[in-house]
């Protein structure tokens, strides 16, 4: 037997590579800084280039990983070092929150932080939904930063949905609905809460679901509402505009029918748009006297559309509160409020127990002394008269036609 070692067999031929996509890339925030650095001194102080150069550079660089230290360049200008002190690898950029001007305008400026979101962490976004909302409800930002989650790529991921929830009970916690409420109107943000889900989930059922199952059906409520009075404005223009164009009665009410299904709307409600879509349908003559033979002449041709919305009780109440408020609100049209009703009465609008109920306890405190006085005559013909239709029909026409 050889004592001498038996030499180990070797491997020969061509080495494999290591494919690239299966290396680990190396975690260097340094480069990150530099790439970011780089661009925004590049960019300027113009907040819309610096957008545009940070949402751009998402697509290249790793915003979620290095969330950390985007967050470091943007509020404090370059990566903290321990101990809360710049790092010195690298020139600070001037675009930084830090280095601002001390005014609110230029903080709502930079609070479109907002938009890099996708960067961060669950945790952190989180955390900076809870700090918005605070200072929110504090009124140290104004609402109109909340149009940063309206930003494609947050809602189609699901971002803005989830960072939304946390802002709003943060700041719910702080102030009462009606207060986050006004909030949003100021900055014209309340009818657009629905824009936090994509186009195909943007519907009332869906968003009520979804805040509501989170704990916040006061949101939810508040955008159910503010979609219904967006319909019921865009209902009133389209049939202000049917009315201009002379469309057929049968057809305008076939029309307001079917969007009553659509979105909910009540009789109650529905009267008193198409009474102020029928009153606001002509110039009115500035003389008292030719106002009230316009006004009658106008409702004439109208009462057939008055009268489908007018089935219930209620709905006949509410007409006669809404003329109540009309015609003290327009002063040229005090005198005409009597020889309205009666119209309508005689046109099978309103019914006598309507007109008894609004004289009785249902008028408000609008012209009630004027409105009450003209309507005594009227009233005690109502609860007296026995003598039939002959009888109604003539006093109507005495009274419409002073």
């Amino acid at each position: 037997m050889s004592n001498q070692r038996q030499q180990k067999p070797t491997l020969t031929g061509q080495r494999f590579k290591t494919r690239k996509r299966d290396e680990k890339e190396r975690f260097d925030p340094s480069q990150f800084q530099e790439s970011i650095i780089q661009g925004l001194n590049q960019t300027g102080t113009d907040l819309e280039a610096v957008a545009k150069f940070l949402d751009a550079s998402g697509a290249k660089l790793d915003y979620r990983r290095y969330a950390e230290t985007l967050f470091d360049i943007l509020v404090a200008g370059g990566m903290l070092a321990p101990g809360g002190t710049l790092s010195e690898d690298v020139t600070p950029t001037e675009f930084c929150l830090f280095k601002a001007q001390e005014d609110i305008e230029t903080m709502q400026a930079y609070a479109q932080l907002l938009l890099f979101l996708k960067g961060f962490t669950e945790s952190e976004r989180n955390k900076l939904a809870m700090l918005t909302g605070i200072l929110l409800a504090n009124g140290n930002l104004s609402a109109s930063i909340l149009s940063s989650l309206f930003n494609e790529n947050l809602v189609k991921e699901g971002v803005s949905a989830c960072f939304a929830v946390k802002l709003f009970k943060s700041w719910l916690s702080e102030k009462d609905i009606s207060s986050v409420a006004t909030s949003l109107r100021k900055v014209g943000m309340d009818n657009r809460l629905m824009e936090l889900f994509p186009a195909n989930k943007r519907s009332c059922e869906h968003f009520s679901k979804y805040f509501t199952d989170a704990g916040l059906k006061e949101i939810s409520d508040f955008a159910r509402n503010q979609q219904s009075i967006g319909a019921r404005k865009e209902l009133q223009k389209e049939l202000q505009e049917q009315m201009a164009r002379g469309d057929p009665l049968k057809d305008i009410i076939a029309y307001v029918r079917e969007e009553m299904k659509k979105n909910n709307i009540s009789e109650q409600t529905m009267i008193g748009l198409i009474w102020l879509s029928v009153m606001s349908s002509v110039e009115w003559n500035k003389k008292e006297e030719l106002v009230t033979e316009q006004a009658i002449k106008l409702l004439k041709q109208y009462s057939p559309l008055l009268k489908a919305f007018t089935s219930q009780g209620l709905s006949e109440l509410t007409l006669l509160l809404k003329i109540q408020e009309y015609c003290y609100d327009n002063i040229h049209f005090m005198k005409a409020f009597q020889k309205i009703v009666v119209l309508l009465y005689k046109a099978d609008v309103l019914s006598e127990e309507a007109i008894l109920k609004w004289y009785n306890e249902g008028h408000v405190t609008k012209g009630k002394s004027v409105f009450l006085e003209q309507m005594k005559k009227f009233v005690e013909w109502l609860k007296n008269a026995e003598e039939g239709k002959h009888l109604t029909v003539s006093f109507c026409s005495v009274f419409v036609s002073r």
